[in-house]
Formats: structure tokens, C-alpha cells, sequence
């Protein structure tokens, strides 16, 4: 727990196209509700740079493409209670698995080899490592649960984290996985 007993809550971002944060900040006035039942110690929206300890609840966007995710679900699983897949490309995988299908070099191939005499698009020396595989959160570390939509509107997020934040059980609709 945060400060006089409120809960930590964090978010982060892997592989995906950010649109479950801004599903996120579709919450609107209930972002304000939000801030005074937990504290926000991590996420894109916030200038912390290293993933804190004893979080309560993190809400992971997007599957684990490279060695960087990777290492980064690893240390959250260690520092939350509770870890929520938030949105198809972390239950999933979802679009971003889609390179699943080529081979990483031949991923990276157009943007290292533009043509003669011209500046590759990317250094592959400055980003991290892509894994073999985009995959799902849940086949990199032990999930607590599941809030799938691509991304989930507002209202199915506003449900999940009331009831993570009070300790109750997650209950949605039938197509929604149930934890807690």
C-alpha cells in the first residue's frame, strides 16, 4: 500500500500501438476519482524512470517484442501483487504478433538496407533486441488477470480497476476472463 493505506497503481507499455492508455485517459472525470483512491507511481504519463517496488496493481499494454520488454515484465511480476494483461496485444498478441510470421532479419531488412548510399531508417544498435516472437504477457510471467479489447473501452477499464482497487473480484460480461 502508498501513503495512509492507498494503492499503488502503475501502468506500463510494451509492444502495441498505445490505444489502451488512450482508452485510459477516456476515463475523463473518473481519472480524477482515480487519484484519490491510489497513488500513480509508474506509467507513460509520468516522468518516473525506473519501475518502483511493492506496486499493488499494474495494468501491462502490449505484448513483449524485445529484450527490454522482456526484462521489464520480469522485474514488475517481482515488484506488483497484482499484474493485469491490459488490452489484445498483451492477452493476445494481437497485431503485433503479426510479424510473427517473418523472420526478425527479415523484419528489420527494410529498415537497415534503404539502398545505396542511403542512411538506414533505423540503427538496430540503438533499440533493443527483438525476441524471436511477439508474445503475450502470460507466456513471459504468471498473469493475475485479463482485460481484453483493442483496445477496452472505458467503462470495461473504469469496472476492472474499481474492483482491483478495493480488493474485490473481477466479474465483467461473459467474453471477459474473470480474476481475483
Amino acid at each position: 500500500m502508498g501513503r495512509q493505506g492507498r494503492i499503488r497503481f502503475a501502468t506500463v507499455w510494451f509492444g502495441g500501438c498505445s490505444g489502451c492508455h488512450m482508452s485510459f485517459l477516456d476515463l475523463d472525470e473518473r481519472l480524477v476519482e482515480l487519484a484519490g483512491l491510489a497513488d500513480m507511481v509508474y506509467g507513460p504519463f509520468m516522468d518516473a524512470k525506473e519501475f518502483p517496488r511493492k506496486v499493488d496493481v499494474t495494468l501491462v499494454e502490449g505484448a513483449v517484442t524485445n529484450r527490454a520488454n522482456l526484462a521489464m515484465a520480469l522485474m514488475l511480476r517481482e515488484r506488483s501483487r497484482i499484474v493485469v494483461s491490459f488490452g489484445d496485444c498483451a492477452v493476445t498478441g494481437n497485431v503485433t504478433s503479426l510479424r510473427n510470421q517473418l523472420p526478425v532479419a527479415d523484419v528489420l531488412a527494410t529498415f537497415l538496407s534503404c539502398g545505396e548510399g542511403s542512411v538506414p531508417a533505423m540503427d538496430d544498435n540503438a533499440v533493443p533486441e527483438l525476441l524471436p516472437r511477439a508474445l503475450p504477457l502470460h507466456q513471459v510471467i504468471v498473469v493475475d488477470g485479463f482485460i481484453p479489447g483493442c483496445p477496452p473501452d472505458p467503462e470495461r477499464i473504469w469496472t476492472a480497476i474499481g474492483c482491483l482497487l478495493l480488493g474485490e473480484p473481477v466479474h465483467l460480461e461473459s467474453d471477459m476472463l474473470t480474476f481475483g
